[in-house]
């Protein structure tokens, strides 16, 4: 049982690792993707990236209630997995969007899928003990520190390589 909760953990860590990271990369790939897509200067760029994090931001908060009762009704690993792959189809659309509205399509999926603090934290709890709790949450804290530190610098590697 105990290496069952072990694993559990790991995933839950990993899961949030890329959430965070693939959150962390976009935003310094981002102004040059706006750039290209529309046609305008870095500077001109700023509103239209603040748009795409707005909209991100909104569904998220908007659906996070409905990722909980999902993760409630069919499990919080599904629900993880299906916000993983929520982010996957999202950086298809970054990746191949022909128009700048496709990236607001790509990022409402995100948005709508991309609860998974709400639902990994959810699994924590039903899986902590009361003396592995602390230890537990403070793994969550990890993964985001460390996908806020390996995301955005990857960003910035992967937007100076054309």
């Amino acid at each position: 049982m105990a290496t069952s909760k072990q694993a559990a953990i790991k995933f839950i860590f990993i899961t949030l690792l890329i959430d965070v990271m693939g959150w962390g990369l976009i935003i310094p790939v981002m102004p040059e993707l706006i750039v290209q897509l529309k046609h305008i200067s870095v500077n001109e760029a700023s509103p239209y990236g603040a748009w795409l994090l707005s909209v991100y931001a909104i569904t998220q908060f908007l659906f996070a209630p409905v990722i909980g009762n999902l993760s409630d009704k069919y499990g919080r690993r599904p629900v993880l997995l299906g916000s993983l792959l929520g982010f996957g189809i999202d950086y298809l659309f970054l990746a191949l969007a022909p128009t700048y509205g496709w990236l607001f399509v790509g990022r409402i999926i995100a948005g709508i899928t991309g609860a998974s603090f709400t639902t990994a934290s959810a699994y924590i709890a039903d899986i902590s003990t009361p003396e592995t709790r602390a230890k537990n949450f403070g793994m969550i804290g990890a993964a985001f520190g460390l996908g806020f530190i390996i995301g955005p610098a990857l960003g910035g590697l992967l937007a100076g390589w054309e």
